[in-house]
This record gives C-alpha cells, structure tokens and sequence, in this order.
C-alpha cells in the first residue's frame, strides 16, 4: 500500500512544477529533499548562483523549502530539483544595476594568473585584469596585489551582459598617482627625491605614489662631462632637482640638477649691484649697441649715447625739398658716395677693455645693462 502512494505521488509529479519539501540528507554534492514522500536530489550547482558553495552553506537537514523540479527520469525513479531557478538571475538586470564607472565593492573569489575575480552578488562576478591593478608597476602578478577573500574597491570598466562579463579596475579605485605628482611637482618645481635606479643615459628618482622621474645624464652637473651618471650619483642618495619637462601623454617627468647650480652669472649678481662700476672687454659693437663680456659667461649690453657733432647735424640740418634731394642722390651715386667711416664710434673697437657702469639688472632674464664710463 505504501509503495502504490509513493508511485502514485511519482507519478503525479511534473518537470517545471514547484514544490514545498523538507530537506532529508546533505551529501558533498547537495542535499536529498522529500517532496511527498519522494525524495529528490537538490544539486549544490542548482542551489545557489554563487560559486564555491557547499551545501552546508545553503541549507541543513530539516528546513521547509520551496524547490522546483527541473527533470524527472521515470524509468530510473530520479527527480532533480532546483532552488536557484526561483530566485532571479542576477545577469539578467546587471545592465541597470551596474554602469560603466560606478565604483563597487567585491570580495575576491579565485586568483588567476591574468587576473582576479570579484563577487559583487551571488552568482556575479567581474575580472580584474593584472593590467588594470597598477598605475606604475609592469608585469603585476595578481597573487601580489590581491588575495582570495579579500574585500576589494573596484570601478566599473565595461558590462556585457550577453557573455556575462563585468570588466573592473582596481587602481582606477586607487587614484592615479601620476596627477598627484604632476600637482605637487609642476615645471619649475624643486623636488628632493631619492635615487632609484642608474642607467647608461641618466639616473631615475622617486617622487612618490611609484612614479619616478628622470634625470638625463647631461643635467647631472655644469662641472664635468660624465661618463656615466655613478660617478657622481649612488643608488639611494637623495638629490634635488629641477622639473623642466612634464609629458602627460608618455607619463613621464624630467628634471635637472645642474639647474640649480649656480651660474657664473648667478655667481656676478650676487657679488654686484646697480651703480657699481665695473671692467669688462668689448665683444662687438653694431651701431650705437655695444656688447660687452664682463667675466667668463657672463655678458652686458651698452648703447653708446649721440654724439654733439650728430645732434647738431639732425637739429641744424636745412629742410630740402623732393627735387634737390633726388638730385643730390644721384650727384653721391655718380661720384661714388663721399667719405665712407667705420660702424664704430671713434676710438671704440672690438677687443678693448674698459670701464663700465651698472645701470639696470633683471634678475628673472638674468639681463645686465651697463654704460661706458669716460
């Protein structure tokens, strides 16, 4: 009698049908449920849409629930039954849950070799790629950056819901250091840094957050030619530099050190002031400008002031009209022109050395204006 109840209530059941049950036994593999007096075998793969369940986490011996049945085998007695299949499929509204740089929070399932993966929910998982881990560093190793069961900020690279994959970035989360570095060390900024690395053409220094910055070999010094960057720099030693060049599109920062040592320039003004008088040797003179060298790197401007005998030539010159002054143009070209004199003032010429006055400095072009003294 028994036996006929139980394949009667067999034989009413139907695949699709929801049932309610009690749950008998938990195996490995998922959990016996008897619906009726029949019993059906509840998958932990049909339990949850999470992965790595085990039974145990989802259900115990003796909870009501309601399943449903997914496949009857009528000739084997089997029925397979399902719990996930009346919840809904996260993947179905992930499209409108999650967007393209929405910032998240994941716990990481399972690292591979090209990445890791994060659970957001149940049964949804985005990839972390090894390239999106670091702003800085090459070749990560995920296993470095990351560990499994680790919570995780992430933001939202892309969503494709047809393949069922989220695309994250780890250090989109993070915040680039590289805008970091370029607020805190714009063009002209002194940055005191560490030595990180030595190579052939330059040495390379840490401006924090890993970005690093590069000083070519020849803004090392204006003392000497090196020959390579180790005869005057060590791995570790802390240098000061100048930042003359920023390339956003390479990510890469240049610096000078010989651009805070002191030009010979640097050295005149400091020693020299507006008023002092001082010797210098005439270089060239080109009409009334006359440049003038007044120590080894370091040159000055004069302009020769008007002679009397030119003043008075402009104000005593006799006003002419078109006709005779045509006519005087063509006399000088016949003739050959008259007297033809030097460029130079008299008694002025490339080479001598003479006195001369500071009369304006500009610090920030680093310009010397002076004048001839008698």
């Amino acid at each position: 009698m028994l036996f006929r109840s139980k394949q009667a209530a067999f034989e009413a059941l139907q695949e699709g049908a929801v049932v309610r049950g009690t749950v008998r036994s938990l195996t490995d593999f998922g959990a016996f449920v008897d619906i009726g007096g029949v019993d059906g075998l509840l998958h932990v793969s049909d339990m949850s849409y999470a992965r790595g369940v085990k039974p145990s986490d989802v259900v115990k011996a003796g909870d009501q629930l309601e399943v449903k049945i997914l496949k009857i085998q009528r000739e084997k007695k089997k029925i397979s039954l399902g719990l996930k299949q009346l919840q809904a499929d996260p993947w179905t509204v992930a499209a409108e849950k999650y967007q393209v740089g929405q910032r998240i929070q994941g716990k990481v399932a399972r690292v591979a070799d090209f990445g890791a993966f994060v659970e957001l929910e149940a049964g949804l998982e985005g990839l972390i790629h090894v390239s999106e881990m670091s702003w800085v560093k090459r070749n990560v190793r995920a296993k470095d950056v990351v560990k499994e069961g680790e919570l995780v900020d992430a933001v939202i690279l892309g969503v494709n819901v047809a393949d069922k994959r989220i695309a994250l970035g780890l250090k989109q989360a993070l915040g680039d250091p590289w805008e970091d570095a370029v607020a805190k060390y714009p063009l002209g900024a002194t940055a005191e840094a560490p030595v990180t690395s030595l190579a052939q053409f330059g040495a390379f220094v840490d401006l924090g957050g890993g970005i690093e910055g590069m000083i070519h070999i020849g803004d090392i010094t204006n003392e000497k030619r090196l020959n390579h960057p180790n005869e005057m720099l060590k791995m570790g030693q802390t240098v000061k530099a100048v930042v003359t060049e920023i390339d956003k599109a390479r990510r890469r920062m240049r610096l000078s050190m010989k651009a805070l040592e002191p030009t010979s320039v640097d050295e005149f003004l400091a020693e020299n002031k507006v008023g002092d008088v001082v010797t210098g040797r005439v270089v060239d003179v080109s009409g009334r400008r006359v440049k003038v060298e007044l120590g080894e790197g370091v040159t000055a401007f004069a302009m020769l002031p008007e002679t009397k005998k030119e003043s008075a030539a402009v104000s005593n010159a006799p006003k002419v009209d078109l006709s005779s002054m045509t006519a005087m143009l063509a006399n000088k070209w016949k003739t050959g022109g008259g007297d033809a004199k030097s460029s130079e003032p008299e008694g002025l010429r490339a080479g001598q050395v003479r006195s001369f006055k500071i009369s304006a400095i500009d610090l920030e072009k680093k310009r010397i204006d002076v004048e001839m003294q008698p």
